[in-house]
């Protein structure tokens, strides 16, 4: 099947001016970068999965306060967790001596930190009374119920697919458009079953096996960071581009210091994919605690977001003694072509590139 001949339907449909979206990354994004990228044309957003109701609402009205223009709030949609005590006793005795270069205890016990929209009624509340333009979803969709609410109150959806088959449950849920994630992506993998077979789809392979599949416009995420990034995305039928990393350096993130001087520096050349941090595969720089994770003899994780409890008491343990390398310093494979400049800045760089590689490419066709 070929669909999509009318490439900026989603545009429309949106209301946004350009195929530039900001991913949304719980923990980095902020209200100053999501309205910087919506008032430059693109799609800004925000990441409120680890927030709770009264959190996600503060911030969504701090980003209607900063800008006029649509943008988009993530949640997470994962399986709610199941404790394990044995697990999650064995992993913080493994992790103890981690805790213990720093002066620190490990935590006594380990909670599940995040609510997942799944069951998050005050949440969706929130969504409904707050309508902001685009609502997405990582790890899963909620139930058709919350689906049906949220288009009643005028929302837009889109969801994230890691395999035809997630993509497939996403068009099937009514859903505007589907986030084709690539394993080059940084963060999260939002496939839908945490201990499920990973297909590894690339990006482009993802994006485009998705705009041929489906009538729903594709947004293409993983590995973008500049605009000949995002042509290369267009070209393959996808309607936008959507960037995360490229993101994470400007100063209006909220991200500290050693993940900033992390992702200049030379640890952006090596990613890769872990459970260790927070319990599910993402993609990190490598750093302490990714090689923690591969040590011989390391005991499984706790589920998501269970090990994330472990993993944020470490990490603020180790920046009590100036040591960041036990953050999650979540990046994308493209992470060395990181710049530190400025949103509105970046956003201007990236659609100049864009015209240009879209020059340079009608070159070779006449």
């Amino acid at each position: 099947m070929t669909h999509q001949t009318d490439h900026r339907a989603l545009l429309r449909l949106l209301n946004v001016e350009k195929p530039i979206f900001q991913a949304p990354m719980a923990g980095v994004s902020t209200p100053a970068l999501a309205a910087a990228v919506s008032n430059a044309g693109g799609l800004g957003a925000l990441g409120v999965g680890a927030m709770n109701a009264a959190g996600a609402r503060k911030v969504i009205k701090e980003t209607q306060a900063l800008t006029s223009k649509p943008f988009n709030v993530n949640v997470f949609c994962h399986r709610p967790a199941a404790a394990d005590a044995a697990v999650e006793r064995q992993w913080l005795t493994w992790l103890a001596p981690q805790f213990e270069q720093f002066g620190a205890a490990p935590p006594a016990t380990l909670s599940e930190i995040y609510t997942s929209f799944v069951e998050d009624p005050a949440m969706l509340a929130v969504f409904v009374e707050e309508k902001p333009a685009v609502v997405s979803f990582h790890f899963g969709l909620p139930p058709a119920e919350v689906i049906a609410e949220l288009k009643k109150a005028g929302i837009k959806l889109l969801a994230s697919a890691t395999n035809l088959h997630e993509a497939q449950q996403v068009a099937a849920a009514g859903v505007d458009a589907i986030v084709a994630q690539g394993i080059e992506a940084g963060g999260h993998r939002g496939i839908f079953e945490s201990d499920a077979a990973d297909d590894h789809l690339g990006t482009f392979a993802l994006t485009r096996l998705l705009v041929r599949q489906f009538d729903l416009p594709v947004i293409a995420a993983g590995g973008i960071m500049d605009g000949a990034g995002i042509a290369a995305a267009l070209a393959l039928g996808a309607q936008a581009a959507l960037l995360g990393t490229a993101f994470v350096a400007c100063p209006e993130t909220s991200i500290d210091e050693g993940y900033r001087r992390a992702l200049l520096g030379e640890a952006a050349r090596r990613t890769t994919l872990t459970r260790a941090i927070s319990g599910r595969v993402a993609r990190s720089m490598v750093n302490r605690f990714t090689e923690l994770g591969e040590k011989a003899g390391a005991p499984q994780a706790p589920v998501y977001p269970i090990a994330y409890d472990a993993g944020k008491a470490l990490h603020a343990a180790g920046k009590t003694k100036g040591e960041f390398g036990y953050g999650a310093q979540w990046a994308g494979q493209a992470a060395a072509l990181a710049r530190h400049l400025p949103a509105a800045e970046l956003f201007a760089q990236l659609e100049s590139e864009l015209k240009d590689s879209i020059g340079q490419l009608q070159q070779f066709v006449g």
